[in-house]
């Protein structure tokens, strides 16, 4: 019998087992690298990590959890930002009742603008009403919109006998009346053009304080007056909204204790009816701003109370003092409706200052307007220097394209304003010939330029049906002023803060160097965030509507990352040949979606 070797028999079997061990590890290495490329590289890697980051940033609560969020949104994440609850439908961040209301009442200073603080900002899409329909297309907006877009009733059952509008049907139908014209804004226009150019070019933009549902300026569009309209949310809720869906210029606004975010001297006609602002009180502030944003040479137009009015006739006698002191020329008193036109120069001024009327210094820059309070005392018209008296400044539509005296005041040797002019109109024409947008069809009417500059983008769609609001970040260079004296219309604003405007109020935005609106210009750190921002173009924008955005290919990646956490479908176009591949434009559309309802 042979003897079996029991050493060699026990170093086999493990020699065995160690290679198995070795396999098996082997196995755990190859199939760990093979999990990472799927992770890294496939869309399934994506959805597991958004569903992780999903889950990270559901278990945390308020500012966390916004943080987390926001910064996984930047890492590129595949994200979706949830929904609003859907009481917030028209939510205002910066316009919150439920905030506002526990701020003082003196001058009204608890109905301007407050915005939360940046960590309570909401990271959420604002959902449309129930049985939401994309809006009815202008003209025919101007007279009727869909109900259900802003189904609230209050406004039609008070202001129905006065033909500001009433429901009839799926729609809101606007008869085009107000308080002070229960006729209609076409026959009180009629009246005011008896003793004002209100056609033939000679005025051109005009301000509507505390407009209602904005008739007034609606029909003026009929004589090429571009006006904006505006009224603080209040107690009827939805007037700025109803003017906005109506296709007319508005903005939600209050006049309380700050100036308004508008340069001097940028409006040819002021106009007020039933505004219920208190001109004279507080040593006459409130007349002093609406003069600091007339031009000279412009009318003012005050229908309703104190004119004649029963009962008021220390606050009449006031009001006429005022505007004599001033040195504003009576046009008429017609009833109720008293109009003046301001003095071309300040001649007059200077004279009356020896009695005692308080002219403010030359260090004071008229123009600054962002969170300045109001100051009681009269700009100098000729602060500025040129020509800006109506009479004076070229006639519409010369006025577009004619370098306006402001302008030279900007300092910038590389985009003067005819230079300006020209790239906007070419880039323009590459917009709607190559990149297929609704500009220039019915389905486009409200228009934003976030980032307006000297207003070429708006000039160059001066033929489309459409209006823009040039938007003018408050920390660049003050070029509002060009804007308006070319006969556009815009406001300042910080786009670090939301905007005064309902959800749902452009068809089209347009934005051109997010840097340049997020970045301070002294130290060059980001000042908030893209996240923010692209959250509230969101909310600004109609589902359907448009977003147009130009920057670098670096920063347009960033975007592109963002507009899916966004819900938008984007896409991303090379420029126009002349733009020599400095920047990219990525077009993107919002989708209509809405939340269920509670019963569902």
């Amino acid at each position: 019998m042979a003897n079996l070797d029991l050493t060699s028999s026990k170093h086999h079997i493990t020699q065995i087992r160690r290679w198995r061990f070795l396999d098996f590890v082997s196995l755990i290495f190859f199939a760990a690298i093979f999990l990472f490329f799927v992770l890294v590289l496939t869309p399934f890697g994506d959805s597991i990590a958004a569903s992780g980051s999903q889950a990270l940033v559901s278990s945390t609560t308020g500012a966390k959890r916004r943080h987390h969020l926001i910064a996984l949104i930047e890492a590129g994440r595949n994200l979706t930002i949830p929904s609003c609850p859907a009481d917030y439908v028209d939510y205002m961040p910066c316009e919150d009742p439920n905030r506002n209301r526990l701020l003082s009442r003196d001058m009204n200073y608890y109905r301007e603008r407050h915005c939360p603080p940046v960590e309570e900002r909401q990271v959420c899409l604002i959902p449309p009403p129930q049985g939401y329909n994309i809006p009815i297309q202008w003209p025919a907006s101007l007279y009727k919109i869909w109900h259900e877009n802003m189904p609230y009733n209050k406004l039609a059952d008070r202001k129905g006998h006065q033909g500001w509008m009433k429901k009839e049907g799926p729609h809101f139908i606007f008869p085009g009346g107000g308080t002070m014209f229960p006729d209609g804004a076409v026959k009180y226009i009629e009246q005011l053009e008896h003793y004002i150019p209100i056609s033939g070019g000679v005025l051109r933009t005009a301000l509507d304080m505390g407009c209602g549902v904005a008739s007034f300026g609606g029909y003026l569009l009929a004589e090429d007056l571009l006006t904006l309209s505006f009224a603080p949310r209040d107690s009827h809720k939805s007037q700025i909204q109803f003017a906005l869906e109506r296709g007319i210029p508005a903005f939600v606004l209050m006049l309380g204790t700050r100036r308004l975010p508008f340069p001097a001297f940028s409006f040819d006609l002021i106009h007020c009816s039933r505004c219920l602002i208190p001109f004279t009180a507080y040593n006459a502030t409130y007349f002093m701003e609406v003069d600091r944003l007339l031009r000279p040479g412009g009318y003012l137009v005050i229908s309703g109370p104190p004119v004649q009015w029963h009962g008021l006739d220390k606050e009449w006698q006031d009001l006429q003092a005022v505007a004599k002191a001033l040195c504003y020329e009576s046009v008429v008193v017609d009833g109720n409706t008293a109009i003046w036109k301001k003095p071309v120069d300040d001649s007059c001024l200077e004279a009356q200052n020896e009695h005692g009327l308080k002219l403010c210094h030359k260090s004071d820059d008229p123009s600054s307007a962002w969170y300045v309070k109001l100051k009681r005392c009269v700009s100098r018209p000729s602060f500025v220097n040129g020509k800006l008296a109506v009479g004076e400044i070229p006639k519409w539509p010369l006025r577009l394209t004619k370098t306006p005296s402001r302008a030279a005041l900007i300092r910038n040797e590389n985009d003067g304003f005819e230079t300006n002019t020209c790239l906007w109109e070419r880039r323009v024409s590459y917009y709607k010939k190559s990149l297929n947008l609704k500009l220039g069809t019915e389905a486009v009417r409200n228009v934003m330029d976030m980032n307006a500059y000297f207003g070429g983008f708006a000039a160059a769609l001066i033929s489309d049906p459409v209006w823009v609001m040039n938007v003018v970040p408050h920390n660049t260079q003050s070029t509002l002023g060009v804007i308006f004296d070319r006969g556009l219309i815009g406001v300042y604003h910080d786009w670090c803060e939301p905007f005064s405007s309902y959800p749902r109020t452009y068809d089209f935005i347009h934005m051109a160097s997010v840097e340049s609106l997020i970045k301070d210009p002294v130290t060059r750190k980001n000042r908030c965030n893209i996240v923010d921002v692209m959250v509230e173009i969101d909310r600004l924008l109609r589902p359907e509507g448009t977003v147009v955005i130009r920057d670098s290919p670096e920063m347009i990646k960033k975007i592109n990352h963002v507009a899916c956490s966004v819900r938008w479908e984007s896409k991303i176009h090379d420029t126009e040949p002349e733009s020599n591949g400095h920047e990219q434009i990525l077009v993107a559309t919002k989708l209509l979606w809405t939340v269920p309802s509670s019963s569902q």
